[in-house]
């Protein structure tokens, strides 16, 4: 999957002059947590996130009518925002992107091509992929299945779902604890009924990590 397949087009973006109020508002107004900060390309200068204006604003303890406070508000943003920024290209797959976010702990990332800004993707638009890639967004049965790390062994464990005509919504390849010989392959299958295969699994000799007891019998 692509980043230009999850990414927000439409992005909420503000210069370099604009004051921290004024970011302050389009967060509020928008509820949103990041707002790059572009040139007048539309080049990406400069990030500033819902802390970076909290922690710049007067505290809520100060008097309203404090000159100072008020002067903290007109600041400039650029005297607030992260930068250089880490971006990101549409083409760009989704789960290289994934360890971006996971290595360097981002809420978000821009998304640029040719130098302009054409998206954004967050935290949020990440976990609405691995719902969906998952399969756990539809009724589905969960199934894992302990199989020996060599060529071949992928269509043999999905052939037998093939003879029961059951659909595989999706399927994940884990590595099998510290074993580098086994892996775990995680069906999820549009049935609500998966003794059937499971079943069909243990009588092929496949070893069921999930569900363990099928039938009354312990594997």
């Amino acid at each position: 999957m692509l980043v230009e397949e999850i990414m927000k087009k439409s992005v909420v973006t503000l210069p370099a002059t604009s004051s921290i109020r004024e970011a302050l508002q389009l967060l509020h107004k928008h509820r949103i947590r990041h707002i790059p900060i572009v040139s007048s390309e539309k080049e990406v200068i400069g990030i500033v996130s819902d802390r970076d204006v909290r922690d710049a604003s007067p505290s809520i303890l100060s008097r309203h009518d404090d000159v100072e406070d008020i002067q903290e508000l007109d600041a400039e943003i650029k005297t607030i925002m992260s930068q250089p920024v880490v971006t990101i290209h549409p083409l760009d797959f989704v789960e290289d992107i994934a360890r971006i976010f996971y290595d360097e702990e981002f809420a978000c990332l821009p998304v640029v091509s040719q130098n302009k800004l054409v998206g954004i993707v967050t935290e949020k638009d990440m976990l609405y992929t691995l719902i969906h890639l998952t399969g756990t967004h539809v009724q589905s049965s969960h199934i894992e299945v302990k199989v020996p790390d060599v060529p071949g062994i992928l269509p043999e464990v999905t052939a037998v779902f093939g003879k029961r005509k059951t659909n595989i919504t999706s399927l994940l390849v884990y590595p099998y604890k510290d074993d580098p010989n086994y892996k775990i392959l995680v069906f999820r299958v549009q049935t609500m009924n998966p003794l059937p295969i499971v079943q069909d699994l243990k009588e092929e000799g496949y070893e069921l990590i999930w569900p363990k007891n099928v039938m009354g019998q312990e594997s």
